[in-house]
């Protein structure tokens, strides 16, 4: 059965992308973190990054520089912290969590955001992707 991911990419179940390539692809938390708190999957399911073939492992750091360049960009941000936590979905997915501050990164309190508001902020990262 395909996982919720999966599902995202191919279009099932709608997302608020940012950024998509043959290997990766990545769109906000509607559950974030932090406002901009974005994920990056590869289009292959694969429950543990160790297990990544190449070109998806190479490709989801590429693609999780780039977008985090953005999301820096479009949140004034200090800085990009990331997490492969991978236990809630059984497909690797990379957290990109926007902070200023070590007390901004914490994974188990999400913040509740209005559909308008994620659609704001994609077209605000959107911006400062080439």
């Amino acid at each position: 059965m395909a996982t919720i991911f999966t599902k995202i990419i191919q279009g099932e179940i709608p997302s608020f992308k940012i950024y998509e390539d043959e290997y990766t692809y990545a769109f906000l938390d509607i559950h974030p973190v932090q406002f901009g708190h974005t994920l990056v999957v590869p289009k292959t399911e694969v429950d543990n990054f160790l297990s990544l073939d190449e070109p998806y492992y190479t490709a989801l750091f590429q693609t999780a520089k780039k977008v985090s360049t953005a999301i820096q960009q479009a949140t004034g941000c200090a800085r990009i912290c990331t997490a492969l936590v991978g236990y809630e979905v059984p497909h690797v997915h990379y957290h990109l969590i926007p902070t200023n501050t070590i007390a901004d990164f914490t994974p188990t309190s999400t913040k509740e955001v209005s559909m308008d508001d994620l659609a704001r902020m994609q077209q605000k990262i959107l911006q400062y992707l080439p």
